[in-house]
Parts: structure tokens; C-alpha cells; sequence
């Protein structure tokens, strides 16, 4: 091979050449705590809500207070609304303290959707609160939170 020709090993290549290789090579989990966290919750969720005053009301955050696996955690986040052309929810938005990313989730909604509800899994690092905040077709905002505790963390690499 000329010194211009990059080639790149293959992996049986690598494994020819010897455990001790192979186990510097080798990536490493990260644990959730490592992972740089480029905002945070707050900022987060004015980015989402902008300078608008979030209340509390009008919305459920649905989720085991006590989690075994942090991996799939369902939740269920319930606004009411009568979900008119005059009186609807245009978005709902799940936050977290704790996860590398503080924005987990953000549903875009309308009259058409005909219920302000939705249900998803979501992957938690470590007990924590989670926020639900829903934009109304009127410009407001309303919030609820709910602590989970969580016995086996979810969000690690590897």
C-alpha cells in the first residue's frame, strides 16, 4: 500500500491482530450523567413557550410513579380542550431534568385531531420530574409535572 492509499482495516483485520488490540480499540459505554447537557430544562422550555406565562391546569401528565426500567416508560399527557376551530391545542411538549436532551417530546396538534391527548415511551436516565406544557389556539400556556422514580437508569451508551 503507497503512503497516499488510506485503507481501511477491516474487522477481521483488527481481530487477527490480538485481543490486547482489539480491547484498546473497543468502545466504552457513557453513562447519562457524562453526556454534555447543552441547555437546560428552563431554557428549554422557553424556547418552547417563548416570554409567555405557563400555568398550572388544564393538563395531565400520566406516568408510574416508580419505574423498574428507565428504558420504555409510557406516559399519557391529557389537555382539556374541545378541540373547536375557536378553542384547541396546537402543542404539547414533555420536558425532563435529568436526560441529556431536556426536550423530549413535541406534538404538534388541531381541531381535526379531535382529542388533546397523546401516549408515548420515553426513556428516562434517573429519577426526575417531568414537565407537560400545552399551547392553546389562544396563546396561552398551561403545565403540569410528576415525579418518576427510577430503578434501573436508561440513556447509557452501549
Amino acid at each position: 500500500m503507497s503512503p497516499q492509499t488510506h485503507q481501511r482495516p477491516s474487522r477481521r483485520g483488527l481481530l487477527a491482530l490480538g485481543p490486547g488490540l482489539a480491547a484498546t480499540v473497543a468502545l466504552r459505554p457513557v453513562a447519562a450523567g457524562a453526556a454534555i447537557r447543552t441547555e437546560s430544562t428552563a431554557e428549554a422550555i422557553r424556547r418552547f413557550a417563548g416570554t409567555a406565562e405557563i400555568q398550572p391546569g388544564r393538563i395531565r401528565l400520566d406516568l408510574p410513579p416508580l419505574v423498574e426500567n428507565g428504558n420504555a416508560v409510557t406516559i399519557t399527557v391529557t389537555v382539556d380542550s374541545p378541540m373547536t376551530p375557536e378553542d384547541h391545542v396546537r402543542r404539547i411538549a414533555v420536558f425532563n431534568d435529568k436526560n441529556p436532551q431536556p426536550n423530549v417530546i413535541t406534538v404538534s396538534l388541531g381541531p381535526a385531531s379531535g382529542r388533546a391527548a397523546v401516549t408515548t415511551r420515553i426513556r428516562l436516565a434517573d429519577t426526575q420530574r417531568i414537565t407537560a406544557i400545552a399551547e392553546t389556539s389562544d396563546g396561552r400556556y398551561w403545565s403540569t409535572t410528576a415525579d418518576a422514580i427510577v430503578t434501573l437508569a436508561a440513556c447509557l451508551e452501549g
